[in-house]
């Protein structure tokens, strides 16, 4: 019974269910937002997007 009272009533307690509160809530935030981005389809990348194009080359290497 020590124990929780220790851990409901003082400052170091409360603290300590704080944080471990809040890693929990950041836990499940990581975990929704990955799966989310997991079932994305993948977006084409702009960058040679731009190198496709009809009769376009990329410039010779030296």
């Amino acid at each position: 019974m020590k124990l929780l009272n220790d851990l409901f009533s003082t400052d170091y307690g409360l603290m300590s269910i704080i944080g471990i509160g809040f890693m929990l809530c950041m836990a499940a935030f990581f975990v929704r937002m990955f799966l989310v981005k997991m079932n994305e389809p993948p977006t084409p990348n702009p960058a040679t997007a731009a190198h496709t194009g009809a009769g376009k080359s990329l410039p010779p290497s030296h």
